[in-house]
């Protein structure tokens, strides 16, 4: 049923996905030549650079499949394996999400005064967040196969 609290977590997760899209991952000032550089999900934002090269959109492209396949795990509520498999996907498109991030974060930071350290911005650690709304969402989902299991053994 959509009203389970795996619903909820997985409700969650797209969320976090879909507002990782708007926010900034990550951002370093340089003092001296009031240069700077913003990491978001589709790209750099630099101001009095050259932004480094590189296909940046692949952030934007996992955190969607992640919110999608989130949303599609949602109404699998009667397949409860499928959404095992669902769950399962889900987990290697944020741990590619968080790496193309902490990829491209490191990009940045060679590209502007190595000296100077950037700062990670909230929206970088919406992964980590998801991952872990993504393990309990399938906590939750092996323990109701479980109960179902369970119920048929007793018939």
């Amino acid at each position: 049923m959509i009203q389970r609290i795996q619903s909820v977590f997985l409700a969650l997760l797209a969320l976090c996905m879909l507002s990782l899209l708007a926010l900034p991952l990550w951002h370093k000032l340089d003092p001296l030549t009031h240069h700077e550089l913003t990491l978001t999900a589709f790209g750099y934002q630099a101001s009095g650079l050259a932004p480094p090269p590189g296909p940046v959109w692949v952030i934007a492209a996992l955190a969607s499949a992640a919110a999608l396949v989130a949303l599609v795990e949602i109404f699998q509520f009667r397949n409860r394996p499928r959404q095992l498999q669902l769950g399962a996907l889900n987990l290697l498109l944020l741990v590619g999400t968080f790496g193309a991030a902490f990829y491209f974060v490191g990009r940045g930071e060679v590209n502007l005064n190595i000296q100077l350290e950037g700062q990670n911005q909230p929206a970088f650690y919406l992964p980590t967040l998801a991952m872990l709304l993504n393990l309990l969402a399938n906590r939750f989902i092996r323990r109701d196969e479980q109960l179902v299991r369970s119920a048929d053994r007793l018939r």
